[in-house]
């Protein structure tokens, strides 16, 4: 259950782990940034009774240590002190910190880096971001810590389960214009999956559905109602009851890929979650999710030049899984 097990922890980490209207106040520490939590309009007692409450998976003896210690301050660096009275909207900011991490033993590769953007090239089974149980093994914090930029964010994420490129901003300044080429979907992006053929799916095709979160928090479901997905897809090539696809998304909603093919009958190879959840244990890195973003097109909004970026990485020979059978 590793990855409904994440996908939980992260829905409860709920103190954002880098915010653009975060003022300077702690130190990037070994590639991870302060989280910061923001007090209630309503409430009373103590800074300690706050967070002992609000963050109850660090211990209430702990964080009176943290406090102590001074690893705890407000928006103004000022020292969060145990019996500090309770401010309404005060914004406190502290080191996440995980008791025991594993290592996850896959490298990323950085493919660009300049003023404003850093292209990330993400193996297989790395988060983007710090959830649940994943901190200093994390592609943020990983590049952070390498390229020491503080203020290094991802203008877009891919799922921990695939691979490929990820698009980082540089610095706050120039942040904005990266993100509105994705809000404003002028972004051209490819993937490539694995999936069975059906000679009943007829390709090229464009697939159209209304996507939304389904009862299973962790997973989506297409639904009745106004689409609010569409991917192109067509097949590069095929080998016995297997083949390679080309797919790109319009839209971007979560899983959306995935869901599609899944719907089309067509579940891409080593997916722990459609059609079924069938997730692996923690540690198994034997089933990589054969999806991987493979081009991103845009003009660059600050310099006005074409980028396109193309991932390095392969997904497995379709000869080799039709040898190895159903996965």
């Amino acid at each position: 259950m590793a990855f409904i097990v994440a996908e939980l922890e992260g829905r409860l980490q709920s103190p954002r782990m880098y915010n653009r209207q975060d003022p300077k106040v702690l130190p990037m520490r070994d590639g991870v940034s302060p989280s910061c939590v923001a007090l209630p309009s309503q409430g009373s007692g103590t800074l300690l009774d706050f967070l002992a409450q609000r963050l109850p998976a660090v211990t209430r003896a702990e964080w009176q240590a943290r406090m102590q210690a001074g690893e705890v301050v407000d928006e103004h660096a000022q020292p969060a002190t145990p019996d500090r009275a309770f401010v309404p909207g005060l914004r406190l900011y502290y080191y996440r910190e995980l008791a025991e991490e594993a290592a996850i033993p896959f490298q990323e590769a950085v493919l660009f880096q300049d003023e404003h953007l850093v292209v990330a090239d993400k193996p297989h089974f790395l988060p983007v971001v710090p959830t649940g149980p994943y901190l200093q093994h994390t592609l943020l914090v990983r590049l952070k810590r390498q390229l020491g930029l503080p203020e290094l964010s991802p203008v877009h994420r891919i799922d921990r389960a695939t691979a490929g490129l990820v698009l980082l901003s540089v610095q706050r300044a120039t942040r904005g214009a990266y993100q509105a080429l994705f809000r404003d979907r002028m972004v051209g992006k490819t993937y490539e999956a694995i999936a069975p053929w059906r000679e009943d799916v007829a390709f090229p095709r464009s697939h159209v559905s209304r996507v939304e979160e389904s009862p299973q928090f962790f997973r989506m479901h297409e639904v009745p109602g106004e689409a609010n997905t569409c991917t192109h897809m067509e097949v590069i090539e095929r080998s016995g009851g297997w083949a390679r696809y080309r797919l790109s998304p319009v839209t971007g909603k979560r899983h959306q890929l995935r869901v599609h093919m899944a719907a089309l009958g067509l579940p891409l190879w080593g997916d722990a979650f459609y059609p079924v959840v069938n997730d692996p244990p923690a540690g198994d890195y034997s089933r990589p999710l054969q999806l991987l973003a493979r081009s991103l097109e845009f003009t660059d909004p600050v310099t006005g030049e074409l980028r396109r970026f193309e991932s390095r990485r392969e997904l497995l020979p379709l000869q080799a899984l039709e040898a190895a059978g159903p996965k």
